[in-house]
């Protein structure tokens, strides 16, 4: 399921907007790909990071994997569940599972991410 209120990255990470803050954790299909998440390393709060840049990773039984921010900002919270939790990016990616929430410095960053849409279409072509 991919949800119409987010936006996407080709790095599966997924972002949604209230206000100026963006809510940021990665996709159903990076989780499945991952298998069991063990360990997510979170960014640390008030970091500015830039649009691309590493914010943290995601570490399975399989792999450990580099998160990008999608728009550049201020990290104004992070999950702690993750950190005694780190299982939630699987069984709830869009919800509990969730890794980060920025300050957007430029809302423009987020007008040009993928929506849904074009998220379902990159998916088929992988």
């Amino acid at each position: 399921m991919i949800p119409n209120n987010c936006k996407f990255t080709e790095d599966h990470e997924w972002i949604k907007l209230e206000n100026d803050i963006a809510t940021v954790g990665i996709t159903d299909y990076a989780s499945e790909e991952l298998g069991d998440i063990v360990f997510v390393e979170l960014p640390e709060l008030n970091a500015d990071i830039g649009q691309g840049d590493e914010f943290g990773s995601v570490e399975s039984v399989k792999t450990v994997s580099s998160l990008y921010l999608p728009v550049t900002g201020t990290v104004v919270e992070i999950n702690e569940e993750l950190n005694d939790n780190p299982g939630l990016v699987n069984t709830s990616s869009y919800d509990e599972g969730w890794i980060t929430k920025v300050k957007l410095s430029d809302t423009s960053e987020y007008e040009d991410l993928m929506n849904s849409e074009e998220y379902k279409n990159f998916l088929e072509t992988l």
